[in-house]
């Protein structure tokens, strides 16, 4: 008697839920002249994640004299190594600061980044 396929059941999610195309941005720091430094970021690879969004800290940003709650966001991501907190992922015109790092599984498996987005500039 043959026996039926059977899937296993996994933890990581579907390959379709990783449809999101993030940009890792690294910072580069350059002496300004007066003991201080200019950060920017330059782009690097491209990451395929998903995301989510978790919901408002309780802290607030001041933003021209108000205060704007602060939007958080979980992104899963391929284990990789090479990632810090002082990166940020860039969606589109969107941007999010990484504020923590945490394997979900196995070793190789998923890696969650809790990020917070930042503002878009205003000129």
């Amino acid at each position: 008697m043959a026996r039926p396929f059977m899937t296993r059941p996994s933890a990581r999610p579907a390959l379709g839920a990783r449809r999101r195309r993030f940009v890792l941005e690294r910072p580069v720091e350059d002496p300004d002249g007066f003991g201080g430094v200019l950060r920017r970021y330059v782009s690097g690879p491209v990451l395929w994640g998903a995301i989510e969004p978790v919901g408002e800290a309780e802290r607030t940003r001041l933003r021209g004299g108000r205060g704007d709650p602060v939007a958080t966001h979980r992104i899963t991501l391929r284990a990789r190594s090479g990632l810090a907190p002082a990166m940020r992922l860039c969606a589109g015109p969107r941007r999010f600061v990484i504020r923590s790092l945490a394997p979900a599984g196995p070793p190789g498996g998923d890696l969650v980044c809790r990020v917070e987005e930042v503002p878009e500039e205003t000129p």
